[in-house]
């Protein structure tokens, strides 16, 4: 039966045909604005290491391959100081009111620079409240920033022992949270890390060893920047923040380029400390630590059985993180210029662990390990890759046991494997770039050099600062490669 519309009818059933498209459009655009959103997390770099358990090596395609590598163009950009660190870098977010390909980075005297990738130049700079206390003086930081999963803010740390939330927009200060009662002496020294809601970050001392403070890692609410928890690595049994000089235990610095590395799977966060007290009960000195996701308890720990001697000669293993092998095994380095593997079962518990390593192996040069060790987990190997001032070397993880692969002898800072390449800045200068099965040099490209300073390679640019916190100065170099099809 056919039916017949009023003109009103008719009109009103248009209005809803109208209707009913806008919806079905305006959630198409918001599905699509989702993805676009969500579509960058792979041409992200959001932390030092790549991830939470500091890695060091990315598995996603970055458009710097052996083929055009060494064909880079290179812009560099003049920063407000030096950064003896490594940058964050978040593909689109809005800055100004703008979409960018943004940077950002801490420079040692603790001003947060937001750079367009692309053109180079400053977006917004944070500086903090009390800059010009310690400008030009020993209390410095080199710690990376972190940023949020809802792309909308960063945290970064500064001189002043605080951690800063930090809108991405333009920079302005959300909260700020202060995780020491001496950053005189107690020193932001990793970068930060956040976990499931939690920042988690680390203290250390000053070159030179300067007491009283102790190293120790503090937990706060990303959301309010609440300072839920600190573990400190001497006088343990004390929660909170404390006065250093009401701590008999002195040093124990966590001072490792990889900080805190976390366990993505359980949370559960390892340390290194460095030289210090070390009892056993409550004093952790020159140890490896395994805490709970929130640092309200100790579930590990580790110390080499000549202890007393690494402290007496300064030969702390606490010089690097903890590295996560897969499973139970972590391997752990120190400035004595070995690599020990140990088991994590067998570390377990508040008891004292001494020894026991299942392996120890050499550090490329037979040097301290200052720097971070890179984990790749390919076509089914594991393969590690570190640097010390001697040389650069790769071992292949398995049967439970470190296997040679290739050694050099160029020195280099924390190692990188982006895009199936490795990268290895040397503090001389020069950003080598390796085939990390072979051993091979791909390329060397040209920069000034620098001291703990390492590359992140993401969304067809390498990012490297150059510069030393030990040689302070008010003014550094920023490095940016683009491959020719990039920006």
């Amino acid at each position: 039966m056919t039916k017949f519309f009023s003109n009103s009818a008719a009109l009103r059933l248009a209005r809803r045909f109208a209707w009913f498209a806008i919806i079905v459009i305006a959630s198409a655009a918001a599905g699509g604005a989702a993805q676009k959103k969500a579509a960058p997390a792979d041409s992200d770099w959001t932390q030092f290491g790549y991830d939470v358990s500091g890695s060091g090596a990315s598995t996603a395609p970055t458009g710097i391959t052996a083929a055009n590598v060494a064909s880079l163009t290179r812009k560099q950009v003049p920063l407000d100081g030096i950064v003896d660190a490594s940058a964050i870098y978040l593909h689109g977010v809005t800055v100004k009111g703008a979409a960018h390909d943004t940077l950002f980075l801490t420079t040692t005297y603790g001003k947060t620079i937001a750079i367009d990738a692309n053109q180079g130049t400053v977006l917004w700079e944070f500086t903090p409240a009390k800059y010009d206390s310690w400008a030009g003086s020993r209390q410095i930081t080199n710690t990376t920033p972190v940023a949020d999963p809802d792309r909308q803010n960063i945290y970064a740390a500064a001189p002043d022992g605080t951690v800063n939330k930090l809108a991405i927009a333009d920079g302005t200060v959300v909260w700020s949270t202060p995780i020491t009662q001496l950053p005189a002496r107690e020193k932001m020294d990793s970068p930060l890390k956040l976990y499931r809601g939690h920042i988690i970050a680390v203290t250390g001392g000053y070159i030179g060893d300067r007491p009283p403070y102790q190293g120790h890692v503090a937990i706060l609410d990303a959301r309010t920047g609440a300072l839920l928890h600190v573990w400190n690595s001497l006088c343990s049994d004390r929660a909170g923040l404390i006065d250093p000089n009401s701590c008999t235990g002195q040093r124990s610095a966590i001072w490792g380029r990889a900080g805190a590395v976390i366990d993505p799977e359980t949370g559960n966060i390892f340390v290194a400390t460095g030289n210090g007290t070390y009892d056993g009960k409550t004093n952790w000195g020159d140890a490896t630590i395994e805490l709970n996701p929130d640092a309200t308890q100790m579930l590990g720990n580790y110390t080499p059985e000549d202890n007393a001697e690494l402290d007496q000669r300064d030969l702390d293993i606490g010089s690097t993180s903890p590295v996560l092998l897969g499973g139970d095994i972590i391997a752990q380095g120190g400035k004595d210029g070995l690599i020990r593997l140990i088991s994590i079962k067998s570390m377990s518990g508040t008891s004292p662990h001494a020894g026991g390593e299942l392996q120890t192996v050499p550090t490329p040069g037979s040097q301290r390990l200052l720097t971070a060790v890179a984990v790749w987990r390919h076509d089914g190997q594991v393969s590690i890759y570190s640097a010390d001032g001697g040389g650069t070397s790769a071992w292949n993880y398995t049967g439970g046991k470190l296997v040679d692969l290739w050694t050099n002898s160029t020195s280099g800072t924390s190692p990188l494997i982006a895009g199936g390449l490795l990268f290895v800045y040397s503090p001389q200068g020069g950003l080598h770039v390796y085939d990390p099965v072979k051993g091979t040099q791909i390329a060397n490209l040209d920069c000034g050099a620098g001291h703990w300073n390492t590359p992140i390679v993401v969304d067809g640019k390498i990012i490297l600062p150059e510069g030393n916190a030990n040689q302070p100065g008010s003014a550094g170099v920023l490095d940016i490669w683009s491959a020719p099809t990039s920006h």
